[in-house]
C-alpha cells in the first residue's frame, strides 16, 4: 500500500548552510500524506469538515538521516499503518528518499474526531479501504 510522490526542493526552503531547513521535511511529509488520504483513501478534508468530521494529528516522530540541498530532487512515501491496541488511530509510515537513500524517515499518527465534540474515532469507509493493512509495531 506504499504511495509516493516527486517534489523538487524549493529556493525559499533552503537556511543560511545552504541545506533545507528542517521544519520544512514534514510538510513536504504532509503534501504526500494528504495527497494519499484524498486520493486513495477517499477521505476529501474539505468535504469531511463541512459534514463536522475533522482529521487530526495526535503525534508524530521524525528521524533525520541527511539534508536535502537547493534544487534536489526527491521522493516521499506514504504508508498506512493499524493501530493494534488503539482502533481509533491510523499510522502513516513515511520517508523522504534521493537517490533511493533514506534522507528523513517518520511516523506520524491521527484520527479523527467530530467538529463538535466526542471520542476520536476512524470512519467505517476508512477501515474498510485500510483493511490488511500492516499494525505499527512502534518503529520508525
Amino acid at each position: 500500500m506504499e504511495y509516493s510522490k516527486t517534489y523538487t526542493v524549493k529556493d525559499e526552503h533552503i537556511d543560511v548552510q545552504n541545506i533545507m531547513d528542517g521544519l520544512y521535511y514534514p510538510f513536504y511529509m504532509e503534501y504526500c500524506r494528504h495527497d494519499y488520504i484524498r486520493e486513495v483513501l477517499g477521505f476529501d478534508f474539505e468535504e469531511e469538515a463541512k459534514k463536522g468530521v475533522n482529521m487530526v494529528l495526535s503525534k508524530y516522530t521524525l528521524q533525520f538521516v541527511r539534508s536535502l540541498k537547493r534544487g534536489d530532487e526527491f521522493i516521499v512515501t506514504c504508508s498506512p499503518m493499524l493501530d493494534k491496541n488503539n482502533k481509533s488511530v491510523l499510522h502513516f509510515r513515511q520517508t523522504i528518499l534521493l537517490n533511493s537513500k533514506v534522507v528523513t524517515k517518520a511516523v506520524f499518527s491521527g484520527t479523527c474526531v467530530k467538529a463538535g465534540g466526542g471520542r476520536p474515532y476512524l470512519p467505517e469507509n476508512l477501515l474498510e479501504k485500510l483493511a490488511g493493512a500492516p499494525e505499527w509495531n512502534g518503529e520508525l
